[in-house]
């Protein structure tokens, strides 16, 4: 059974730092591209980061460029979010997803975890 279980989120103040982790079960993460999506109260879901499944390809929203980076850890199984600079507008549900890289980046991943949250706020 494929799984995708996010954890990390909380609470952080502004300028803060997180780290997100996507631990992928009943497959392994070299059969997919990774990507991180994230959904703000009352705003569509977006995607904001992906990572290709074999040669580390990466892409970034222009809202996250140069703050957040997208790592993955065959050996664990496990896709992380660095985030960094943290700012208020951050605040969202996030997840992460997995399937074809192009399909991903374009917002139609094959498999979706729950989410999790993180909240900026002083």
């Amino acid at each position: 059974q494929v799984q995708l279980v996010e954890s990390g989120g909380g609470l952080v103040q502004p300028g803060g730092s997180l780290r997100l982790s996507c631990a992928a079960s009943g497959f392994t993460l070299d059969s997919y591209a990774t990507g991180w999506f994230r959904q703000a109260p009352g705003k569509e879901r977006e995607v904001i980061a992906c990572i290709s499944k074999s040669d580390g390809i990466t892409y970034y929203a222009d809202s996250v460029k140069g703050r957040f980076t997208i790592s993955r850890d065959n050996a664990d199984n496990t896709v992380y979010l660095q985030m960094k600079s943290l700012k208020p507008e951050d605040t969202a549900k996030y997840y992460c997803a997995m399937g074809a890289y192009f399909a991903v980046v374009a917002g139609s991943p094959r498999y979706w975890g729950v989410g999790t949250q993180v909240t900026v706020s002083s």
